[in-house]
């Protein structure tokens, strides 16, 4: 075969697995090295510290693969874009799209391991490595340069009609491919600032996302306490934040978006957890709750926070007796992790002076 062929073989080997969407990026260092320091100089990493480890691989590919000619970068698509039908007056915890079906880290990498495998047999010469959003890869920007779609101001990549619920996957190879029509210039927002407005805790800049202050990060990063003045920001969610993609234009459904398959892996469980059932979970009812999930990094600790700041915002609408008991047990309980101890605690005094403030002189 000659690159042209080759590449088109490649390009259909990916479709064959079941990738929604796959491009040839050219292995080349990002455009935004220093940004990138700078980001990482401000502390906007927050506790990720693993972000600021292996900088010189995140920045050059060819650094991770000495030699690396290309980037065959894939997508799947993991949810339609239609709202979630939420009932105010319910004790879910909501949990982020990408973490309702199965866990996209292995379902990804066994379809990127089968690619590899099968091409190392065809060209066994080369060098074919698989990647996630767990290596240390710049993934977005080589997916906009492999025509996948556009980096947005909220820092993530929309395919223009189809949106940005999507999960990205790569195999950085030594083997010579013909790259796709990139997409590296392209703004896929022009004046728009719905997400920047709609973000609860202002952590979004133009193409650039603050993460300390992020409820992504905050719910599932950020190991330690979260400050109190994210609490009633954070709302209901209690793994993870959609609305900077909830309020995007290029994610409301429309008739070709409606059209978009949705691979079955992806196949809602959950939603989300009763907040009272979190709050009563032993380590075992975790681990059965985050069976296949990718939501299993997040401790028992972390999800037991995360459900008391939502149910504290949850009283402020509606009093719910029995929430409200659970979370005066946690607070003076001694068996519990100091981060749930010290949750619940605010989340009494929060309650208690606004019950104070409404009671009437």
């Amino acid at each position: 075969m000659n690159t042209h062929q080759r590449t088109n073989h490649i390009l259909a080997m990916c479709q064959e697995l079941g990738f929604d969407n796959a491009g040839i990026a050219p292995a080349e260092p990002t455009r935004w090295s220093e940004q990138l320091r700078q980001w990482l100089a401000s502390g906007k990493h927050g506790e990720m510290t693993y972000l600021a480890e292996h900088v010189e691989l995140r920045v050059d590919p060819t650094v991770m693969v000495p030699g690396a000619n290309a980037i065959i970068c894939v997508a799947h698509r993991y949810h339609s874009g239609g709202p979630d039908r939420c009932d105010p007056s319910s004790r879910e915890g909501r949990i982020a799209r990408y973490a309702r079906g199965k866990d996209y880290h292995k379902v990804m990498k066994q379809r990127l391991h089968t690619l590899c495998d099968e091409l190392s047999q065809r060209y066994p010469e080369e060098r074919f490595r698989a990647c996630v959003d767990t290596a240390p890869v710049l993934e977005r920007e080589h997916a906009q340069r492999a025509g996948l779609g556009a980096v947005g101001k909220n820092t993530l990549l929309i395919q223009p009609g189809r949106g940005s619920y999507l999960l990205l996957g790569e195999i950085i190879t030594t083997l010579s491919l013909e790259t796709s029509d990139s997409l590296q210039d392209h703004d896929p927002c022009s004046t728009c600032t719905r997400c920047i407005d709609a973000c609860p805790t202002d952590a979004i800049t133009p193409w650039s996302v603050d993460a300390t202050r992020c409820i992504s990060y905050l719910t599932i990063e950020h190991r330690s306490e979260i400050d109190a003045e994210y609490h009633e920001a954070i709302g209901d969610w209690i793994f993870g934040c959609d609305i900077c993609q909830e309020v995007c234009p290029h994610n409301q459904p429309t008739r070709r978006s409606r059209t978009q398959r949705i691979d079955e892996a992806y196949s809602e469980r959950h939603t989300g957890f009763d907040l009272l059932d979190v709050l009563n979970w032993s380590e075992s009812d975790r681990r059965e709750a985050f069976s296949q999930s990718s939501m299993k990094r997040a401790k028992l600790g972390m999800m037991k926070r995360n459900a008391l700041i939502a149910a504290g915002n949850k009283l402020r609408t509606k009093d719910d007796p029995q929430l409200r008991e659970r979370i005066h047990q946690l607070a003076s309980d001694d068996t519990q992790e100091p981060i749930v101890q010290q949750t619940a605690a605010q989340i009494m005094a929060a309650h208690t002076e606004a019950a104070q403030k409404k009671a009437p002189d």
